[in-house]
C-alpha cells in the first residue's frame, strides 16, 4: 500500500481550495514589509565587504523580484545596499520565481535547491545578483550572540542546525520514496 506524505496531501488540499476575491493586504502592510525585507538584506550584505562592493559597481541598477502577487523593486544605491525602487522605475533586470506552491518552494529550500526563476534582462546584473545568492550569508549566531551572549547563541544555533538537517534528511526520504508511487 503506498503511503503519501502528510505535506503533499495538506499542499493539495491547499490548491484545490478556490481563492478568496480579491485578498491582498493593505498598501501601508505591503510597504512596511518590503522595507523590513530591505533592512534585513543591508544588514546581511553589511557583513560581506565584497557583496557591497560588487553591489555599488551597479547603482541605480533596478531588480524587480516577482512571485504570485509578491513584486518588489530593488534597486543598488552608491554605498553597495540596496533600497527600495520608486514604483515608475524601469527594471533592469526581473527574477520571477516560478514555482506557485510555497510548499514545493520551503521543500526546495530545505534540500538546499535554488527554487526556479525566469530571468529577464541585463546578463551582468543577473551575474552579480547570482554571485551574492551564492556567497552571501546571514550569521545569525553572531547577530543573536548580541543579544543573549556567545555560548546560549552557539547552543541555539547547535539546535537549529540540527533540525534543519533533520528536515532535509526527512524531504529527501519524502521525496525518494515517493518518486515511484501513486498518489492515493
Amino acid at each position: 500500500m503506498a503511503t503519501q506524505s502528510p505535506f503533499s496531501l495538506l499542499a493539495g488540499l491547499l490548491q484545490n481550495l478556490p481563492s478568496p476575491p480579491n485578498l491582498q493586504p493593505p498598501a501601508w502592510a505591503v510597504d512596511e514589509l518590503q522595507r523590513r525585507m530591505v533592512l534585513l538584506l543591508n544588514h546581511i550584505l553589511l557583513q560581506e565587504k565584497e557583496a557591497t562592493d560588487r553591489l555599488a559597481r551597479q547603482k541605480g541598477r533596478v531588480v524587480l523580484v516577482q512571485w504570485r502577487l509578491f513584486a518588489m523593486k530593488l534597486v543598488a544605491t552608491p554605498a553597495g545596499l540596496l533600497d527600495l525602487a520608486d514604483a515608475e522605475a524601469r527594471p533592469d533586470l526581473v527574477l520571477a520565481l516560478t514555482e506557485e506552491s510555497p510548499f514545493a518552494l520551503a521543500q526546495a529550500a530545505l534540500r538546499g535547491d535554488k527554487p526556479p526563476v525566469r530571468i529577464e534582462g541585463d546578463v551582468q546584473l543577473a551575474a552579480e545578483v547570482n554571485w551574492l545568492v551564492d556567497h552571501v550569508r546571514w550569521d545569525m549566531e553572531e547577530d543573536l550572540s548580541r543579544l543573549i551572549g556567545d555560548v546560549p547563541a552557539h547552543t541555539l544555533g547547535q539546535a537549529a542546525g540540527s533540525m534543519v538537517k533533520a528536515l532535509r534528511e526527512f524531504v529527501g526520504k519524502v521525496a525518494a520514496s515517493g518518486a515511484g508511487k501513486a498518489p492515493l
